[in-house]
């Protein structure tokens, strides 16, 4: 009978000299100030990477001896003074100029998001929802925001991945130990510990512990409801990130949403402005409407104090990314709230009514917010015309939906390398413009040679991490070492002279990571050219439950163990934030040939393009903003034709651009031993993606259009009890009673020729079904028939002249074009208030 082990964890003692440690480990700023990583790592590297990179688990596990040798070293003492002094001057020091100054002393921004992806060592995410959250805190910490965001507290983030011999994608799920995370219990005055009740639940009350993470200068709060007071089944509602069946995922959204806005109410925070990141969290519009109807507002008032001051910004334009639950699943959920609220449980659940569909999350977070944005450019257009059913009667393009497109955080992914080459050249400056175009053209100034040394010493450390990673995996699963010398034999960092092409994210389909195999041949001649052979580096997770996903990893296995594409082609396993950060600093050309219009943003080919790796993509997501033709390369999306070739069509693209341009750019190396022309568009690709594409900029951007006007507007709201709320709640009520009788009629004066400088006086006879003139706009749109530019129509308003012989309401415009040419005009009316966020916001308008 073999022998029982028993496990003992003895902690050390940490000299009082060091006792700020502690301090750097439990403040996530680490995972964007290398330093203090740094300064981990150099007391036990080994130990630093067998705790995956976790610096409070870490503090735990060090021999003391190193701690009290470190205590003792001159060169450890200077740098972990010049640690803490950096922290404590960003922490004590924060900005008070740009975008922290545009806010009134009692804002906060509430940034609500169901998972963050701060560093690895906290893993509470899975893929780019995440990481961007986590980006958004850190920018939002670097530029002083007041912020405070909410999210869960996961015992189970998302999975590890193994891939076996065969490719099959096997998923761990390690249960996280909560004194290795940087969180803390949230205590009360009294020192008991801050819990947050849920009545949402059908007959019984479920209650989510609070912890609190701090991330620079904001904090994030998590719920967690694995604690004794509930029963066993509602302990693990917040067990596994995205895990269970839908009973689960509304009852997850309910603890983010519900719980979200209870949590900040018992640390005594308000937020005047509510982000919903993603319609996970949208369930706090109810709960916000829930607490105003509790102060004696009616439901639709209530509903306009809320959505006055709400931000949604929508991910995906793959319906699979929206929730959607049964009408009777949330109104079992939400019975004791639709009391509360005093309406019927139909008008209730009109918040989420979306056309075919039941309870639409997203339709819940449109409804609830006046401000909503995309992604992209790319994407606020296909989000505008996804969710146009909830403006009927208003164009898609007019419609509130607009854009911030995705940025990246730019201390936590540029290379230490290029860190320490632009303090040199550039001067330490460069961080507080981030966001300066101007100031990036002065990449040009770093000289060639040694902008290709630095790249090819990035490349290097990435290859030798791509190498421990493929070392291990393939060892496991029982390859041989002559095989595997074989199978990385051009992964090698002293040579680290082959073209190497990196494809790293979601396993989606309609991510099309096996684009590149549409023609194995074709392929084959470009992988294992003579002179100019090129590697192809793969990595992602699919979603346990995605079959086709799982299938993409299964088919790039194969041609990875193919012998023809032997060394060429690889899938490394386990894709997280720590090999990111190697990958997308270190590969040549970052690969993305996503299904147009399906990639909302994307960011990793940002993170790519900030270290000086060249993309080259569809022009999708934020890629058709940032090529310009100079910074790397760009496929057209093709269009399905009758024979749906446009996957063959993109293909080809895609090996015409490797064969005739990428590869040999890359081998064509001068007198020097560099590529000066691959060197110039490496150049272009850090000095035009850096400044346009960071989070810094993203977030100033929010500022701009969302959080300081929905400040503003939900203080209209609330002033004087509420009084707007009520007095627009009420307008719009009649309006929606009174606007399907409304007609327009007989236009008159029309001419169909006129010099410029003439005019005409068009009259016009509208049946306003008993609104008055005050309520709508009545609106001429002019515009070139034939515009070779696209812009936005010239708009006329009518003026309201007084009441026709049939007891319309007559309207009347004098038009002077300003224009020359052949012109059409459209004539129009809609609704309109003072107290509108948006003109057309209720989705109502007629046409002549």
């Amino acid at each position: 009978m073999p022998a029982s082990n028993f496990f003992l964890e003895v902690n050390p003692k940490i000299p009082r000299k060091l006792a700020r440690l502690v301090d750097l480990s439990e403040d996530l700023w680490y995972s964007w100030d290398r330093q203090t990583r740094s300064l981990f790592a150099r007391l036990d590297p080994p130990l630093w990477r067998a705790t995956g990179h976790n610096p409070k688990l870490f503090l735990r596990l060090v021999d003391e001896s190193r701690l009290q040798a470190a205590a003792q070293d001159r060169v450890f003492i200077d740098v972990y003074h010049r640690v803490l002094s950096a922290r404590d001057t960003y922490l004590l020091e924060p900005q008070t100029q740009g975008p922290a100054g545009e806010f009134a002393a009692d804002d906060l921004i509430g940034y609500f998001c169901a998972e963050y992806g701060l560093h690895e060592s906290f893993p509470i995410y899975s893929g780019g929802l995440g990481i961007l959250a986590g980006d958004h805190c850190k920018a939002a910490s670097d530029l002083s925001l007041p912020f405070v965001s909410v999210g869960l507290l996961y015992r189970q983030g998302y999975f590890s991945q193994r891939i076996d011999a065969q490719g099959n994608q096997q998923a761990d799920y390690t249960d996280a130990r909560f004194e290795d995370l940087p969180v803390r219990p949230v205590l009360r005055h009294d020192g008991g510990e801050v819990l947050i009740s849920l009545d949402c639940f059908p007959g019984r009350v479920v209650k989510a512990k609070l912890w609190v993470a701090e991330v620079g200068r904001i904090r994030l709060y998590l719920l967690d409801t694995n604690i004794a007071e509930n029963t066993e089944p509602d302990r693990h509602i917040t067990h596994r990130l995205y895990g269970g069946d839908l009973q689960t995922r509304i009852q997850q959204e309910i603890v983010l949403g519900v719980g979200g806005v209870r949590a900040l109410r018992a640390v005594g925070l308000a937020p005047s402005v509510w982000h919903i990141n993603e319609g996970h969290a949208a369930f706090l519009v109810l709960e916000r409407i829930r607490e105003l109807v509790g102060q004696g507002l009616d439901f639709y008032a209530a509903l306009e104090a809320v959505a006055a001051s709400t931000v949604f910004t929508t991910h995906t334009p793959v319906p699979a990314g929206h929730d959607i639950f049964p009408a009777d699943m949330v109104r079992e959920y939400f019975g004791m709230m639709i009391a509360e609220c005093g309406v019927d449980a139909p008008e209730f659940l009109e918040l989420g009514a979306h056309p075919g569909e039941g309870f639409s999350m997203t339709a819940l977070a449109v409804r609830g917010s006046r401000w909503q944005n995309g992604v992209s450019r790319i994407h606020g257009g296909v989000a505008a015309r996804m969710l146009a059913p909830l403006w009927p009667e208003v164009p898609p393009e007019e419609n509130p939906v607009g854009y911030v497109t995705n940025g990246v955080h730019i201390p936590s992914f540029l290379a230490a390398e290029w860190v320490d080459t632009l303090d040199r050249l550039l001067g330490g400056q460069w961080r507080n413009q981030l966001s300066q175009i101007p100031f990036w053209e002065r990449v040009a100034q770093i000289p060639d040679h040694l902008f290709w040394s630095i790249r090819q010493t990035l490349k290097s450390q990435m290859l030798m991490t791509v190498r421990q990673h493929l070392t291990e995996q393939h060892l496991r699963n029982g390859m041989g070492e002559a095989r595997l010398d074989r199978v990385l034999r051009h992964l090698d960092p002293i040579d680290p002279n082959v073209l190497v092409v990196g494809f790293a994210r979601r396993f989606a389909t309609y991510k099309r990571a096996t684009l590149l195999f549409d023609d194995m041949e074709r392929l084959r001649q470009l992988a294992t050219h003579s002179e100019r052979p090129i590697v192809f580096l793969f990595a992602g997770k699919a979603h346990p439950a995605d079959s086709p996903g799982q299938d993409l990893v299964r088919t790039i296995a194969r041609f990875a163990n193919d012998p023809q594409f032997l060394g060429h082609i690889h899938i490394i396993e386990n894709y997280d934030l720590a090999l990111a950060r190697h990958l997308v600093s270190g590969v040549d050309v970052w690969l993305n040939n996503p299904e147009y219009p399906l990639e909302a943003s994307g960011t990793s080919g940002e993170k790519a393009g900030a270290n000086g790796v060249i993309n080259l993509s569809v022009l999708d997501g934020w890629w058709g903003e940032g090529f310009n033709g100079h910074n790397g390369w760009g496929i057209k999306p093709h269009p399905d034709d009758a024979g749906g070739n446009s996957r063959h069509d993109e293909a080809n693209e895609l090996y015409t651009l490797l064969e005739q341009e990428v590869a040999p750019l890359y081998y064509d190396r001068g007198s020097y031993g560099y590529a000066p022309g691959w060197v110039k568009m490496s150049k272009a690709s850090m000095k035009s993606i850096i400044p346009r594409f960071n989070a810094e900029r993203m977030v100033t951007d929010y500022v701009g259009d969302a959080y300081r006007p929905a400040a503003s507007n939900g203080r209209r709201f609330a002033a004087d009890s509420f009084v707007a709320a009520q007095v627009l709640a009420v307008w719009k009520s009649r309006v929606r009673e009174l606007w399907p009788q409304v007609r327009l009629f007989s236009l008159e004066g029309r001419r169909e020729r006129l010099q410029l400088g003439q005019g005409m006086e068009l009259h016009l006879d509208v049946d306003l079904g008993g609104l008055n003139p005050a309520d709508v706009v009545v609106e001429l749109l002019l515009e070139r028939e034939y515009e070779a530019l696209q812009r936005s129509p010239d708009s006329y308003r009518f003026l309201p002249a007084g009441l026709s012989d049939q007891g319309r309401e007559h309207f009347m415009l004098s038009l002077t074009p300003d224009l020359c040419g052949s012109l059409r005009y459209r004539i129009r009316t809609f609704p309109y208030h003072t107290l509108l966020t948006h003109p057309y916001e209720m989705g109502l308008m007629r046409w002549l």
